[in-house]
């Protein structure tokens, strides 16, 4: 009769003792419980009535308290970020507004900002018809809502600037604190561009912001199939979005330069 070698018998034991057999392997450890989760990851897919009421119900006074705390901190939060959130649209403006809009608006502060940082102003001057200038409005259009911290206004360009050729359009100013802090001529006359490439020039003049997710949004990513979570580093994480970004910007802000030291920048506002 064939012995089994990987039984676990006396018989066996007996052959591996005499080195008749070879030692059996050791079992591996079981792995160890998965941490509880933290009161905290509990209540974070729960609605804010719904919190209210588990803070209600707990029979136990001090977690009950803890739960009720949470829920005025998360609200604290919304109402915060929703104060940030001043624009998120894109404001047609025209000549007589552009001081009042853009100039004086940069210079304006967000509440609770005690370092004058100023508001980023984007004011888009464009011209219905011309394809790159219709993609790049698209663009801010997206970016508006992307970032409702920084203030987006659109003009048609030549009743911004008069007798400005179509050749400069679309054109991008920039503003901070009262100051041009860049200036984009002709943005994708040289190829075809992409929003991304956009978002990291304003990114790096300061413009725009970057905003960190929150914990909830970062604990309900965590959450999703490890595919999702490979295509969100890929694509969505705030970390590697910006570095994807900047490397883009590296490239085309020398074309960017260029356009503007082939130009007469000096345009009368």
């Amino acid at each position: 009769m064939a012995v089994n070698p990987n039984e676990d018998t006396e018989f066996n034991d007996a052959l591996r003792k005499h080195g008749i057999l070879p030692p059996r392997e050791p079992t591996p450890p079981s792995p160890s419980p998965p941490p509880s989760p933290t009161l905290s990851e509990k209540i974070d897919d729960l609605s804010d009535s719904e919190l209210k009421d588990l803070g209600e119900d707990m029979n136990d006074e001090e977690t009950g308290r803890l739960i009720e705390k949470m829920r005025r901190q998360r609200i604290a939060e919304i109402q915060r970020q929703a104060k940030k959130a001043r624009f998120g649209r894109v404001y047609p403006i025209g000549r007589d507004d552009y001081t009042r809009e853009v100039t004086e608006a940069s210079k304006e502060d967000e509440e609770g900002d005690t370092e004058g940082k100023g508001t980023g102003v984007v004011c888009f001057l464009y011209k219905d018809g011309i394809p790159r200038s219709d993609r790049t409005f698209e663009h801010i259009r997206n970016l508006a809502r992307r970032y409702p911290r920084t203030k987006f206004v659109s003009i048609v360009g030549d009743k911004c600037i008069p007798n400005l050729p179509d050749s400069r359009i679309p054109m991008l100013i920039v503003y901070k604190k009262g100051q041009i802090i860049n200036q984009i001529i002709a943005w994708a006359a040289d190829k075809e561009r992409r929003l991304e490439e956009l978002e990291a020039i304003l990114m790096l003049c300061g413009a725009i912001i970057p905003e960190l997710p929150s914990a909830e949004e970062k604990h309900k990513d965590d959450k999703g199939s490890d595919a999702e979570d490979e295509d969100d580093d890929d694509d969505d994480g705030p970390s590697s979005r910006m570095k994807s970004r900047v490397t883009m910007t590296n490239k085309s802000s020398k074309n960017v330069r260029r356009q503007e030291e082939d130009s007469d920048s000096d345009f009368d506002l």
